[in-house]
């Protein structure tokens, strides 16, 4: 598929995968096989990493508790926020578990959507925002863009050095590895 991923290229992908010229004429399980749950989607290393999280959650509060006595919308969500915050603010793993923060947010994921399968969560979610409420702000992110059509370049994790800060407390960076910065619809500054 490319870099020019839409649902309309995924679905001739499917179709392909789908058609009888795809299958293989002696095995017919192929004709079946296609048409269930595709496992094969998942990246392999990322299920055991989850496997690993969801095991030290076993071992904290009891294997599959979540499905015995539900959970809170609102401590799913803020551990997830937590564990991407720290993630965002450079800080891979997470001190308790030693395990990367965005495992950990998965493996909140994880918990909080098997129990709204289930039907044993409880929704503390505040009163619902208008639908669309999050399209007023694309679109002054969209003015921002036709206004500064050149941004400046942002200052990286990978931009940084592995110097210290000097004494003036000002970070030192190498402008040299500094990612270009690329927004919508502009073009990278270079």
């Amino acid at each position: 598929m490319g870099g020019d991923w839409t649902m309309s290229s995924v679905m001739k992908e499917s179709h392909a995968i789908t058609s009888a010229k795809s299958l293989k004429p002696t095995n017919p399980k192929d004709a079946l096989g296609i048409k269930k749950v595709p496992m094969s989607t998942i990246p392999a290393p990322v299920m055991a990493e989850l496997g690993v999280a969801m095991l030290e959650g076993a071992m904290k509060y009891g294997r599959h508790n979540y499905r015995v006595i539900g959970v809170r919308g609102s401590v799913y969500y803020d551990a997830v926020m937590r564990h991407m915050l720290s993630w965002w603010e450079g800080e891979n793993l997470d001190p308790d578990s030693g395990l990367n923060h965005i495992t950990k947010a998965i493996a909140s994921l994880v918990v909080l959507r098997d129990s709204m399968q289930r039907g044993n969560w409880v929704d503390d979610r505040p009163p619902a925002s208008p639908d669309g409420w999050v399209n007023q702000f694309n679109e002054r992110v969209q003015g921002l863009i036709e206004k500064y059509p050149e941004p400046v370049r942002p200052y990286t994790h990978e931009g940084q050095t592995s110097k210290p800060a000097d004494p003036s407390g000002n970070v030192q960076r190498k402008s040299e590895s500094v990612l270009p910065h690329s927004l919508p619809g502009n073009h990278p500054v270079a």
